[in-house]
C-alpha cells in the first residue's frame, strides 16, 4: 500500500522545526499571504509546485523535502536501522559490518548541520525584525 505524503503537513513540519511562526512565513511569502492562509495550505495534501518553490526559498529547505517527506517511512528506517535485531544482524560470519553505527553517526552529523541552520535562521529572523521595527 503506497503511503500518501501530506505536504501541507511537511510545510507545517519543517517551519515548525525553524522555529517560524505561521505569521512570518506568511510575511515573507508577500503582501497577499496572512496566518490564516498558511494555516489553510497547511492543511492541503498537494500544494502547487510554484508554490512549494516560493516555500522551499524562503525556508531554505529543498522541494523535494515537503514532496517526498514520510514521517513514518523515516520512523520505519530508524526502527529497522536501531531495532533490538540490528546488532546481530550485523554480524556476517565472523566479518562485522557496522552499518548501524555509521548510520547513527550520519544522523548525528545532520541534526548537527540542521541546528547550525536553524540557528542561522534565528540571526536572518532577528535581522529581519529589527529591520521591521526600525522602519
Amino acid at each position: 500500500m503506497e503511503q500518501k505524503i501530506h505536504q501541507g503537513r511537511n510545510v507545517k513540519r519543517f517551519r515548525e522545526m525553524l522555529n517560524i511562526k505561521q505569521e512570518a512565513l506568511a510575511y515573507d511569502l508577500g503582501e497577499d499571504w496572512n496566518q490564516k492562509k498558511i494555516s489553510m495550505l497547511e492543511q492541503k495534501d498537494v500544494i502547487e509546485e510554484n508554490l512549494l518553490k516560493q516555500i522551499s526559498a524562503v525556508l531554505k529547505i529543498p522541494v523535494e523535502a515537503f514532496q517526498n517527506f514520510d514521517e513514518e517511512q523515516a520512523i520505519n528506517i530508524i526502527s529497522n536501522t536501531f531495532g533490538e535485531h540490528a546488532f546481530a544482524n550485523s554480524f556476517n560470519y565472523g566479518t562485522i559490518n557496522i552499518h548501524p553505527i555509521d548510520k547513527l553517526i550520519q544522523l548525528h552529523e545532520e541534526k548537527i548541520v540542521l541546528y547550525e541552520r536553524m540557528l542561522k535562521e534565528k540571526d536572518e529572523m532577528m535581522a529581519r525584525l529589527e529591520k521591521l521595527i526600525g522602519k
